[in-house]
């Protein structure tokens, strides 16, 4: 008895100790500051940590280790009181070093170092950090007091960008409302004309039977609207909305006729009633969204449209960081909104594996979840400030098959097509992290040939890599049986899931990206295979690879899609270089190339344009104006990537898709772009004209934390690209003439803008539940002592504050140029939602 009062009085020490000291290290704060970039040389940068003891006794760090994740490799710490170690990817520790790193109450413990590359933005700071107890693993603490401090010159740097922009938004003015075209994307032809047509509940809805599916669709929304659905007629004389079946018209055409008695839309395809129907809501107000409606008046128009490309896609990364069924859904109500009839859904990535594969649980059980972890045994390691926690979205989650039969159904209903992607051979690390589980598990069982079934790696490889993100360990082996059999599994699922919706299955990507140099090399696997199909050289099992997926594809009468990489071939210059070229052996497959690589002064400028000659299938998705994951500028505020240029607004709206050349402005930090470097670029031919396919846009989710995070940084980027996708070859693109074609330019950028800031952001605060989208900050400048301010959205409204307080939808509006002020705040707002501030000093 005595030797149990003892164990449990010991065992209750141990659990108030632990409480303690987990107590105590919840009071150390965490600042991260950036000191200096290119020191102490050109490509690295100075940064530190700060933590501060807001405790009333000492504490000692070298009792935790803390772990986060962050974009840039640490060189050295040159404080040596604490050492850096990378665990792949972006997963990072900090441990510190015994008798170095007591903190006494009060003070503040700081750790020098110095990164590679450089830190810009909020972005590039460390994210997702936590404590975990060196004497028990199982006490993980989360930091929630992180501050981060970009440095001194970031409120000079943030003036600077608000005069830039400044001088950008004086190429727009504001319009009178009677002269914007209400519909975006821009129809072919569009006519106002005198008087309205009222909406109301006893509004009738005549529609032909082959309508009826979108019928019902637009009188479920009706409901949102008025409270109420459309009585169904045959027929009716006044006051009525009609879907009305014509002949001739190509796919997804319509015409849209509103008069004061009735609207009628004519297609010959449901897709053009439904895009038709899309118009027609378009022209409703923007604010009645927001409560339920008596009455709606609907401009009288004249309208004629059809597509500029059949192929309007969008593509979401879901693997890096999760978003849940009901944002999915969300996002699909507003690409059928703005007519975007293709949803690219990325699956899978190294940091996770997003949909159910019933006879393969451990893609999700392990590939779908993220938490602490060193060896990726259970779950995966955290990324991209995930952290520790197991059962946490935007790391962990994944969709039932249900929930993709249900996005499925919803697509369709919505005229959207569903491409999934299935990342391989490279940036596979979760399927691959998932199957050693497989494999592991039913090794212990004894079941040898079940468990190489679906593996995924030669486990006798000894290949050196590392990828673009930092990872040795995620790239299958396409030597093994195994690797295709696992392929070939998930494709069964997924075409089984798309049965199930009543949605034939036409098109699979299977990625085909960023396989690095060096993999392959050392595994016996490779070489036996290299030695039975005669492959001379490492490089040619590239070609091998995508020749056997594409005969595993076309056996279940499927198309092959991929990245750029799927269709080309390296080849060795007479100089002894090597560059790469259309590959031959696969023009005549049927390929779905999709081509992002066109960084300006990357040197694959013209990627896009070659493997279209070459006759591949192309759809142009152009990181230069495409990537939305990109920062919408240099502002150390905005977040975002910027590797391949800043992203914003006007870029998705100006690609010229058979000539981006002439519209590319900047190069890819931002500065003036020097256009020489097209000089020998190759052009589009009239026969790669024939092979673009249409244009995509991509979010991929590395920065991405979250549904508002998306839709922040998707609008309005999206609306510009919309715009591009649908609407007819502007006269600016056309125009051969540059001050003509400038002229154009800045007229139709003008009727853009103004429609977004007058009615489209404003619908966005309330269509499909509302949208988080971004609100442009102000531009100001400050010209012999007046304040000047505008905003890139003519419409939004300007706030501004002179007494250091935040403004407010209750401050001051501006006007007019201002003048007496020591220091002054703005901010742009469109009704509740508003930009970041401003913070303008007279100098």
């Amino acid at each position: 008895m005595k030797s149990l009062f003892l164990m449990l009085l010991a065992t209750t020490a141990t659990f108030f100790a632990k409480a303690q000291q987990t107590e105590l290290i919840n009071k150390i704060s965490v600042d991260w500051q950036l000191h200096q970039n290119d020191y102490p040389q050109k490509g690295q940068f100075t940064a530190s940590f700060v933590f501060k003891n807001n405790t009333k006794v000492t504490v000692n760090l070298q009792d935790w280790d803390l772990y986060f994740s962050y974009p840039r490799e640490i060189v050295s710490i040159t404080t040596e009181n604490a050492t850096a170690k990378a665990h792949g990817g972006e997963f990072r520790q900090l441990s510190f070093i015994k008798g170095k790193s007591a903190i006494a109450a009060g003070q503040n413990f700081t750790v020098n170092y110095v990164a590679k590359g450089k830190s810009m933005n909020l972005t590039d700071a460390p994210s997702g950090l936590y404590w975990v107890a060196k004497n028990n693993a199982q006490t993980i603490v989360n930091v929630t007091n992180l501050k981060i401090n970009l440095g001194k010159k970031h409120e000079q740097a943030l003036m600077e960008q608000a005069a830039t922009a400044f001088v950008k938004n004086k190429n727009v003015s504001a319009l009178p409302a009677n002269q914007l075209v209400k519909i975006l994307p821009t129809p072919v032809s569009y006519q106002e004309n005198a008087g309205t047509f009222t909406l109301t509940r006893s509004t009738k809805l005549v529609f032909d039977s082959v309508f009826a599916q979108e019928a019902a669709l637009f009188n479920q929304e009706l409901n949102v609207l008025l409270g109420k659905t459309l009585g169904i007629a045959k027929g009716a004389s006044s006051n009525y909305i009609q879907l009305k079946l014509v002949q001739g018209l190509p796919d997804e055409n319509y015409q849209l006729s509103v008069t004061k008695d009735k609207v009628i839309i004519s297609a010959t395809s449901t897709s053009g009633i439904f895009y038709g129907l899309q118009s027609l809501k378009m022209l409703i107000s923007p604010t009645a969204w927001a409560k339920k409606q008596q009455q709606i008046s609907i401009q009288a128009v004249e309208v004629k449209d059809a597509p500029r490309f059949g192929y309007r896609s969008f593509m979401l990364d879901v693997a890096r960081n999760f978003q849940s069924k009901a944002e999915i859904l969300k996002l699909l109500d507003l690409l059928a909104f703005y007519k975007i009839n293709t949803f690219h859904f990325h699956l899978n990535d190294d940091e996770g594996w997003r949909l159910e594969i019933k006879d393969l649980p451990e893609l999700t059980q392990v590939g779908g979840t993220r938490g602490h972890t060193l060896n990726d045994a259970e779950y995966l390691k955290p990324a991209y400030g995930s952290g520790p926690n197991v059962t946490k979205a935007p790391g962990s989650g994944f969709y039932s098959q249900q929930d993709f039969v249900e996005i499925l159904k919803y697509a369709k209903q919505h005229h959207i097509t569903v491409i999934p992607e299935l990342e391989t051979p490279g940036h596979a690390r979760a399927a691959i992290k998932a199957m050693d589980h497989r494999y592991r598990r039913l090794m212990k069982q004894g079941e040898t040939a079940a468990a190489t079934q679906y593996l995924l790696r030669d486990t006798l490889d000894q290949s050196i890599y590392k990828s673009v993100q930092g990872y040795n360990d995620n790239v299958m082996n396409i030597a093994l049986p195994s690797t295709y059999n696992f392929i070939g599994k998930v494709i069964d699922e997924i075409s089984e899931m798309y049965r199930l919706a009543g949605v034939p299955l036409k098109t699979v990507h299977l990625g085909g990206d960023e396989v690095p140099k060096g993999v392959w090399e050392r595994s016996p696997a490779i070489a036996q295979l290299m030695q039975q199909q005669k492959i001379a050289a490492y490089d040619d099992l590239w070609y091998y690879y995508i020749g056997k997926v594409n005969q595993l594809l076309k056996a279940k009468n499927l198309q092959m899609a991929g990245w750029e990489e799927i269709a080309m071939r390296k080849v060795n210059t007479a100089d002894g270089k090597s560059t790469y070229i259309a590959n031959p052996d696969f023009v005549n497959e049927n390929f779905q190339v999709y081509v992002w690589n066109n960084v300006w002064g990357g040197g694959n400028e013209d990627l896009s344009y070659r493997l279209a000659n070459a006759g591949y299938n192309v759809v142009l998705s152009a990181v230069t104006n495409y990537y939305f994951d990109l920062a919408y500028n240099q502002n150390a505020n905005e977040p975002g990537l910027y590797w391949g240029g800043y992203v914003d607004t006007d870029k998705a709206f100006y690609f010229s898709p058979f000539d981006y050349y002439k519209t590319a402005t900047e190069d890819a930090s931002g500065n003036v772009l020097n256009t020489a470097i097209f000089k020998d670029k190759e052009r589009l031919t009239a026969k790669g004209k024939k092979h673009v396919v249409g244009i995509q846009s991509q979010l991929w989710s590395e920065k991405i934390s979250g549904a508002e995070a998306m839709e922040y940084m998707l609008l309005p980027k999206l609306l510009g690209y919309a715009e591009r996708a649908w609407a007819a070859e502007p006269a600016w693109s056309k125009e051969t003439d540059s001050v003509k074609s400038k002229s154009h330019y800045f007229k139709d950028w003008n009727q853009f803008a103004n429609l977004l800031g007058q009615r489209e952001l404003s619908r966005l605060c309330y269509y499909a539940g509302g949208f988080k989208f971004r609100v442009p900050p102000v531009g100001a400048v400050v010209t012999n002592g007046k304040l000047k301010a505008n905003v890139q959205f003519p419409g939004l409204t300007i706030k501004y504050t002179t007494d250091g307080s935040e403004p407010t939808l209750q401050s001051k509006t501006y006007t007019k140029a201002l003048q007496q002020f020591s220091e002054i705040k703005l901010k742009v707002f469109v009704g509740d939602y508003r930009s970041k501030t401003v913070c303008i000093k007279r100098p």
